[in-house]
């Protein structure tokens, strides 16, 4: 991985080769590293049961609560070890993540849930007054159903009402977990570009895990393609999308014509990746 090696010292989050077990014994990260550069958007990209989720959960520390635990390597923010601090310090450090699925309060208007992500911070109510007028400038939609229970919201709205409870921390680095899973294409490209405006004019950071390999890579300047817990190929998303193998097995583009991804996968992946 050159250009992972190149760009660890830029780097603001580092996974250095983790191993994450559940249960004392089923053994799903084996060796994972990879790196998010400040002001970045870094895509985690694989199928389902590849490591994502898990990966995002090592870095945010949010495993205990399912019996995860990471047994090797290392994960630094800013130099700093955080593979033990607990996911309310890692809030005030200014990485938060947003979970695979929404997870809004049902019962809280989508205000009051915006407001929950302002817990941590003691920097005075026209300071938070300030950031929810900002969340509903990036999220217009949210502002029209700011009175409305969050579990009558689309999931569309619960996508939008999960990310801006997330920017109500301030956060610095936001870890996204599947923001286009059940959504229809507009909405995932508006989710999307909502992603692309905050990258450049609020300069966070993203590490995103998605299945959507082909709108990742447009909008990330950086990806990681993860197989069975391990990383097997990374680099530019530019490069990425051009790069035959993932044409193919992610993108639906052989050269050939269509090719049966049963018939094709395990030899190449072997042959080119797993060399």
């Amino acid at each position: 991985m050159d250009q992972n090696a190149e760009n660890s010292t830029d780097a603001m989050l580092q996974v250095n080769n983790i191993e994450v077990i559940y249960n004392h014994v089923i053994l799903v990260l084996k060796g994972v590293s990879l790196n998010v550069t400040k002001g970045g958007i870094t895509a985690l990209l694989g199928g389902n049961g590849a490591g994502k989720t898990t990966t995002l959960k090592a870095i945010s520390n949010l495993l205990h609560s399912e019996r995860g635990e990471v047994t090797k390597g290392s994960i630094t923010y800013r130099g700093e070890a955080i593979e033990d601090m607990d996911p309310e310090t890692l809030v005030k450090k200014g990485v938060i993540q947003v979970m695979e699925g929404r997870h809004c309060f049902e019962h809280l208007t989508v205000e009051e849930n915006l407001m929950t992500g302002a817990y941590t911070r003691n920097d005075g109510r026209g300071a938070v007054q300030a950031d929810l007028d900002m969340v509903y400038s990036y999220f217009p939609r949210l502002k029209e159903r700011r009175k409305s229970q969050a579990g009558y919201t689309s999931g569309g709205e619960q996508q939008m009402c999960a990310m801006g409870r997330a920017l109500m921390a301030r956060p610095e680095t936001i870890l996204l977990d599947e923001p286009s899973m059940g959504l229809a294409p507009q909405l995932v490209e508006e989710i999307f570009e909502i992603v692309k405006s905050l990258n450049e004019k609020e300069s966070v950071s993203f590490l995103l895990a998605e299945q959507n390999t082909n709108v990742a890579l447009r909008y990330a300047h950086h990806g990681y393609i993860l197989e069975s817990g391990r990383v097997v190929m990374d680099g530019p998303a530019a490069e990425l999308r051009e790069n035959p193998d993932v044409k193919e097995f992610y993108l639906g583009m052989a050269e050939e014509g269509r090719k049966s991804y049963r018939d094709v996968r395990s030899y190449r992946r072997r042959k080119r990746w797993l060399a």
